[in-house]
C-alpha cells in the first residue's frame, strides 16, 4: 500500500481527502511494515505477502457485488481483485491456507464498506512500485501478480473515478463517521494479516 498522490478537488468537502489525512500515520506505518519485511526478496517472502493480500481480498470480496455499494460505485464489479489472486497463488504452485470468516459475511453496512473499500482501492496506486520489485524474482501482471495489473485506462483515472463517486454519496455525519471508522477497520485489520501471513518474522 502506498500513500495516493493528488487527485481532484482538495476542498475541505472531500470526504477522500479526510480519510486521506485522517489515515495517514497507520497508512504510514503499514507501508513502512511490509516494505521492512522484505517481502520481495525470494518467491517464498513473496508467497507469504501474497497469501496476505488474498486474506484481504477475501475479507471484502462480498462488498463488491453488494447493491448499495454498486450504487454508490458503478464499476464496483469489475473492481474485484480475489479471482486474480487465486490465480497469483496457483500459478506459484501456492496452497493458500483458507483463514476465518471474512470480514464482511452477513449483512453489510455500506458507509462501513466504502470506508474499507477506500483502503483497498487506494492500495492499487502503489502497483507500479511493487511490480518493479516482482520482477525481479520473474513475478509480473501476466505471472503471479495478475491482482496488480492496472486498468486499460489508467490507474489514475481508475482511482479519481472512485474518489469522485465516493464524495458524491449523500451521507449523514453519523455515516461519515462509520465510513472513517471503516477505513481504520481495514488497516487494523492488514495488519493483523501481516502477522497471521508470518510476514513478521
Amino acid at each position: 500500500m502506498t500513500t495516493a498522490p493528488s487527485s481532484g478537488s482538495d476542498t475541505a468537502a472531500s470526504r477522500w481527502r479526510r480519510l486521506q489525512a485522517d489515515t495517514d500515520t497507520v497508512h504510514r506505518a503499514l507501508d513502512a511494515r511490509i516494505m521492512a519485511a522484505d517481502p520481495f526478496r525470494d518467491r517464498a517472502r513473496y508467497g507469504l505477502f501474497l497469501a496476505m493480500q488474498i486474506a484481504i481480498f477475501r475479507d471484502v470480496d462480498a462488498l463488491y457485488a453488494d447493491p448499495a455499494l454498486r450504487a454508490v460505485f458503478p464499476d464496483l464489479a469489475t473492481r474485484r481483485k480475489l479471482g486474480l489472486a487465486e490465480q497469483d497463488a496457483a500459478d506459484l504452485g501456492l496452497a493458500v491456507p483458507r483463514l476465518a470468516e471474512p470480514a464482511f459475511a452477513g449483512t453489510i453496512d455500506a458507509p462501513t464498506g466504502m470506508g474499507w473499500l477506500y483502503v483497498v482501492e487506494g492500495a492499487d496506486l502503489g502497483a507500479p512500485f511493487l511490480l518493479q520489485e516482482t520482477r525481479k524474482i520473474g513475478v509480473d501482471e501476466t505471472f503471479g501478480a495478475r491482482h496488480m495489473q492496472g486498468p486499460e485506462h489508467g490507474r489514475g483515472l481508475h482511482w479519481r473515478l472512485f474518489t469522485e463517486a465516493l464524495d458524491a454519496a449523500s451521507l449523514t455525519a453519523a455515516e461519515d463517521a462509520r465510513v472513517l471508522a471503516g477505513a481504520h477497520a481495514a488497516f487494523a485489520r492488514a495488519n493483523v494479516l501481516f502477522e497471521a501471513a508470518g510476514l513478521s518474522a
